[in-house]
């Protein structure tokens, strides 16, 4: 038998509503996550156009040479962000190529080798290196590392390869501790944690059944971890290599306090110098004027690094993926 009409017109109208509530449903939630998407794109244009009509009378002075002028004298106004930036460069460039490979080793160490029960406690330790407040890098490296590093590493350093004529520039200057590699070092100790956090994420995402499989083949430790596990995990991997150089190009105590804060061009690894973030916050406070207006010339390059550095890191990623046909 069939249902009375009256039974079936009540059902379609009900499943109607459902469906016209649900419909209703998925456009306010597309509406509320599309706002949240925007607010966060207004702020980032918001803090690029404040910036930038900030540092428009630096920018309208100076121009493109800015950029490589190396003056900075606030008294006669004669600014230039080249010491700034190279200081900048250098010291995140010092603290990659230290922490990549500790990060690497302590992901594949966490997720291939480790045994079970020092696995949870060692990942946890090294997680609470990014909880450590900068200042506190910044007063270990004052205080603690940078005696040490002047007399264990520069002094020997210099006495061993000072007088040879290719590398011996390399490890000139003062052995006071304090400098772009000092600098380099404690940003390498910041950085470490956030990048091995994420290649091990991104390490244990693999799928077992691939790892088992060129077990299974005959395949080394080694061998799995350059045939299957990078190959799966390039995104990710590229992706904490870039959260830790964002973290070191911006980072601003610690550095400060290390770096020797010198507005000259470094003549050597051990030699003092500045970043830009140093410079921020050091001269911040007590500027007026133009002087404020170059310090937020130099908060625009910084920001323009940054995404310059993002975006060859995103055309690495989309080249990867051609190469490999997906």
């Amino acid at each position: 038998m069939s249902a009375p009409p009256v039974l079936a017109d009540n059902g379609s109208e009900r499943m109607q509503q459902i469906a016209r509530r649900q419909r209703l449903q998925d456009f306010f939630f597309h509406r509320i996550t599309q706002l949240f998407s925007l607010v966060v794109l207004l702020a980032l244009l918001g803090i690029i156009v404040s910036l930038l009509i900030n540092a428009w009378p630096t920018f309208h002075k100076f121009g493109a040479r800015f950029i490589w002028y190396v003056e900075w004298d606030i008294v006669n106004e004669e600014f230039g962000a080249a010491i700034a930036i190279v200081g900048t460069l250098v010291s995140a460039g010092i603290a990659l190529l230290i922490a990549v490979p500790l990060a690497f080793g302590i992901a594949l160490f966490l997720t291939e080798t480790c045994p079970t029960w020092l696995r949870r406690p060692l990942g946890t330790a090294i997680e609470l290196l990014a909880a450590v407040p900068s200042i506190i890098y910044g007063m270990f490296g004052l205080f603690v590392f940078a005696p040490l590093f002047a007399d264990y590493i520069q002094m020997p350093a210099q006495e061993l390869l000072g007088g040879m004529p290719l590398v011996g520039w390399l490890v000139g200057g003062a052995p006071t501790g304090l400098g772009i590699m000092a600098a380099g070092i404690i940003l390498a100790f910041m950085v470490l944690p956030f990048i091995a956090a994420v290649m091990r994420d991104v390490f244990e995402i693999v799928p077992p059944i691939l790892r088992e499989s060129a077990y299974g083949l005959g395949c080394t430790t080694w061998e799995v971890v350059r045939r299957i596990v990078l190959p799966y995990t390039q995104k990710g991997v590229i992706g904490g290599i870039m959260l830790g150089l964002g973290r070191a190009l911006g980072e601003t105590m610690a550095v400060t306090f290390v770096i020797g804060n010198a507005n000259r061009l470094p003549t050597s690894l051990f030699s003092p110098g500045t970043s830009i973030a140093s410079t921020l916050a050091n001269e911040f406070a007590e500027a007026a004027d133009f002087h404020l207006s170059t310090l937020f010339a130099l908060g625009f390059l910084l920001f323009v690094i940054t995404f310059v550095v993002l975006s060859l890191a995103k055309i690495m990623i989309s080249r990867a993926e051609k190469a490999k046909g997906l």
